[in-house]
């Protein structure tokens, strides 16, 4: 974990990773068997999240080819 410093100079300024971090994770947590670990072992649960994204691309890809 990294502790970030804030500046001075800005009241508020987004970091660009967290960002993109922070919203794969509101787009993950969509997913109902996500919201809570029910999963005993991890890579049922890092199946489950691969699933997940592959349909949030399968999605997105469809959504754009039409």
């Amino acid at each position: 974990m990294q502790i970030v410093r804030r500046c001075d100079k800005h009241r508020f300024v987004v970091l660009p990773k967290r960002w993109i971090v922070e919203r794969t994770l509101g787009w993950i947590s969509h997913h109902r068997r996500l919201a809570r670990d029910y999963e005993r072992h991890i890579p049922t649960a890092a199946a489950f999240v691969r699933l997940a994204m592959i349909r949030i691309m399968l999605r997105r890809q469809a959504r754009y080819s039409t």
